[in-house]
């Protein structure tokens, strides 16, 4: 018993000397190259966060518009300047580092191509730099589909460009300015949104520049897909993708404004019964390098009205055939022998879009079938 008695207590020292030697060596100054540090537990503070640089380039619209009271109807666009906007969600400053700069302040029927070229060329210099890793344009509804798919041709980038507005004032009561202000902020700066060309960010929505159409003329569910479907969804800056838009676009387009000062002119022509000829006759006399027929049906018109395309492509105007109707594509050489007469199938574009195009492709000399090329893949 007492021989056990001293090897326990033997045992006893020996454990608590070797315990005393290991807390020792674990703290004895060791070479760099070989000196263990135990695990630390890393902190960021909000200040060191990484948030991507995103640029706000507003050119006016409803979203900055303002009225008497929060509840008439009426009210006058272009009214709010960026920095304004930009106060209004405050929130915004967590997801990115923004900067806001004033193109214009107007309602969006009176966009211009002067505005549009100004756009694109800023885009373009402030993507190519570190200035910027997305864009946000605040813009009016009215024509905002035409301004986006203007810039899904020739804006050179793939980083994110985000088109946004509302159907309400700032003034109004339930303005949707705000949120989908702060909703297109989140997608621009989501990596994720990369690729995608230029999309437009509205009441949760995320719209490809190449599909969306505006559908009602104050409902704040105003834009819609109807032949591809929306791209994406945003809700309080939760992004979701659905797939990529299937055209040419961006970085992969051949068209450049670099340079570029005014565009050719095209009209557009709204079909109808008992449709004359001489609104088509009088825009060949008035300069204009195209012609876009809001067609009814398939990019259909009458017999005089198709004689005058005839003619006016015999004079060296494009003539493009879209349709007044709201969905479907345009097929070639199906009710019109558009070899015959030598008009292009707008496909898919509507008369609006087909304009855009058309002015952009005719910024050099193309042969018919050229352009026709371009409206099946763009």
């Amino acid at each position: 018993m007492k021989k056990f008695s001293i090897s326990l207590s033997t045992f006893c020292t020996s454990v608590l000397l070797f315990t005393n030697i290991m807390a020792q060596t674990q703290y004895r100054e060791l070479p760099d190259a070989t000196r263990v540090a135990p695990p630390i537990e890393k902190t960021v503070a909000p200040g060191d966060k990484y948030l991507p640089n995103i640029v706000i380039l507003a050119t006016g619209g409803t979203i900055a518009g303002s009225a008497a009271s929060s509840t008439q109807a009426g009210y006058t666009s272009g009214q709010v300047t960026i920095d304004a906007m930009i106060a209004a969600v405050p929130d915004a400053k967590k997801l990115a580092n923004i900067k806001g700069e004033q193109i214009s302040n107007v309602g969006s029927q009176d966009m211009s191509f002067d505005i549009m070229l100004k756009l694109a060329n800023r885009i373009n210099e402030l993507t190519k730099s570190n200035a910027a890793d997305g864009i946000v344009i605040t813009h009016g509804t009215d024509t905002m589909e035409e301004t986006a798919y203007f810039l899904n041709l020739v804006v050179k980038t793939d980083k994110p460009v985000v088109l946004v507005g509302s159907m309400r004032p700032s003034t109004a009561l339930s303005a949707d300015g705000p949120l989908n202000l702060y909703d297109a902020i989140a997608v621009a700066a989501d990596p994720e949104a990369k690729g995608h060309g230029v999309m437009l960010v509205m009441n949760d929505q995320i719209h490809s520049a190449q599909s969306l159409v505006k559908v009602s003329t104050t409902a704040v569910q105003t834009f819609m897909s109807p032949l591809r479907g929306i791209i994406g969804s945003s809700a309080y800056g939760h992004n979701e993708f659905y797939r990529i838009p299937h055209k040419i676009y961006g970085a992969n387009s051949e068209f450049s404004v670099e340079g570029v000062k005014t565009l050719p002119r095209v009209d557009i022509v709204y079909a109808c019964v008992d449709m004359p000829a001489d609104l088509i006759d009088a825009s060949v006399q008035r300069g204009a390098k195209g012609i876009v027929i809001a067609g009814v049906g398939n990019g259909n018109m009458t017999k005089a009205a198709l004689d005058a395309c005839q003619r006016a492509v015999q004079k060296g105007v494009v003539v493009v055939r879209s349709s007044r109707v709201a969905t479907g594509d345009i097929g070639r050489n199906v009710e019109v022998d558009d070899n015959k007469i030598g008009t292009i199938a707008s496909y898919e574009l509507n008369p609006q879009k087909s304009r855009i195009l058309l002015s952009v492709a005719l910024l050099k000399q193309r042969k018919p079938e050229e352009i026709q090329k371009l409206f099946m893949e763009y």
